[in-house]
């Protein structure tokens, strides 16, 4: 009987190995690779060509953005070798006439399509769970909060991102540098800051998907250290060739210098690896579980959301993430709690040791002043 997927409460790089980086001015790739791949879950990508796509979450609430692709996962109970489909033929998308625009309709983020494959929009399921969190709003009738907020809570609440494709640099770093052997994933640094980690099950699929973080959506964070830097951190590290007597020891010394390149790049991505996170189940197999996470909010450190798939020995088989900017954090923090102490402002105020004007200038400033009424606004001013 198979194992159930466990719910993951840390992001570890288990059964993947850090090979060492790639430096094109200010991005660094990390390559990692994976000597024992899964051939039963396969990835392929299926193309949209809409400006933007309306995508139904549940009765009276869409998630609207622009969405160039999903990922089809599909996978395999026997013990043969699953075969990617690969087409982007087929497309599961309705065309919207929008007169300005062409759009699309999409039903569910993450939606099973037959009994082995499942429809899913990367990146896109991570951001509509961190939209998503204490999106109904209060559920007391506090005298500070208009009555839209107890109708609508916080609709409608948006995010503004990048492509990759418009970060300097990434686009040829991802061109020049060859892609290794086993390489099923690889970690993006843009001006030594962590932007995007992401992993496949096997590198068959992660050759196909590679460019695939060109389409990827960055924080604003990130878009401008790569306007602004183009430089990096030098990082050498070297063999001693007077201690080298025999073709043993020069294997030994590589192997050393490649594990500390491995233990320092997995260092710089602390503010991910290791850390507490909040998972949420989206669908579950036998073999896999599909998660989304968010990390333990802490405001004094970089936040990430993202999604994975688990196996069930424990494995990521699947990794996307997005680093959430100083702003985004603060705002879901304040959220967080509010929502602790049931949207009250003065015990939020005294559990946070501000006071209560304070509280309201900092929901001001987050962008979350409309969820007041405006007398209470201006009590603040």
């Amino acid at each position: 009987m198979n194992k159930k997927p466990p719910l993951i409460t840390k992001i570890s790089l288990k059964g993947l190995e850090l090979a060492p980086s790639q430096v094109w001015g200010s991005i660094r790739l990390v390559p990692l690779l994976r000597s024992h791949q899964n051939k039963k879950l396969r990835l392929f990508r299926r193309t949209y060509d809409e400006d933007i796509t309306i995508v139904h979450v549940k009765k009276n609430i869409d998630y609207i953005s622009y969405i160039p692709h999903s990922l089809v996962l599909s996978w395999n109970n026997n013990e043969a070798p699953q075969v990617a489909c690969g087409s982007q033929l087929v497309t599961d998308s309705k065309s919207l006439n929008l007169g300005c625009c062409k759009g699309g309709m999409l039903n569910r983020i993450a939606k099973k399509q037959s009994p082995n494959q499942l429809r899913f929009l990367p990146l896109h399921l991570a951001m509509e769970g961190f939209l998503s969190i204490y999106f109904s709003g209060p559920k007391v009738a506090w005298s500070e909060y208009p009555k839209r907020v107890f109708s609508q809570g916080l609709n409608p609440r948006s995010e503004f991102s990048y492509s990759g494709s418009s970060i300097s640099g990434l686009e040829d770093a991802l061109r020049v540098f060859e892609i290794h052997e086993n390489q099923v994933g690889i970690l993006v640094f843009v001006a030594e800051a962590l932007a995007s980690a992401f992993i496949v099950p096997n590198s068959e699929d992660y050759r196909a998907l590679h460019t695939s973080l060109l389409q990827d959506f960055y924080g604003e964070l990130i878009y401008y250290y790569g306007m602004l830097h183009n430089t990096h951190y030098p990082m050498d590290l070297s063999v001693d060739e007077a201690s080298i007597n025999s073709l043993k020891e020069l294997k030994e010394a590589i192997g050393h210098m490649r594990q500390d390149w491995a233990d320092f790049q997995g260092f710089m991505a602390d503010s991910l690896l290791g850390r507490e996170i909040q998972s949420q189940p989206i669908q579950k197999t036998g073999l896999f579980s599909l998660q989304r996470f968010i990390t333990d909010l802490d405001p004094h450190k970089i936040n990430h959301i993202g999604e994975a798939i688990v196996s069930n020995t424990g494995e990521l088989e699947y990794l996307k993430t997005y680093r959430l900017s100083a702003n985004q954090t603060r705002r879901i923090y304040l959220l967080s709690q509010l929502a602790k102490h049931d949207w009250n402002l003065d015990i939020t105020a005294t559990e946070l040791n501000i006071s209560r004007i304070e509280l309201i200038r900092r929901l001001e400033r987050v962008g979350f002043g409309f969820l007041l009424k405006e007398s209470v606004r201006h009590e603040a001013k």
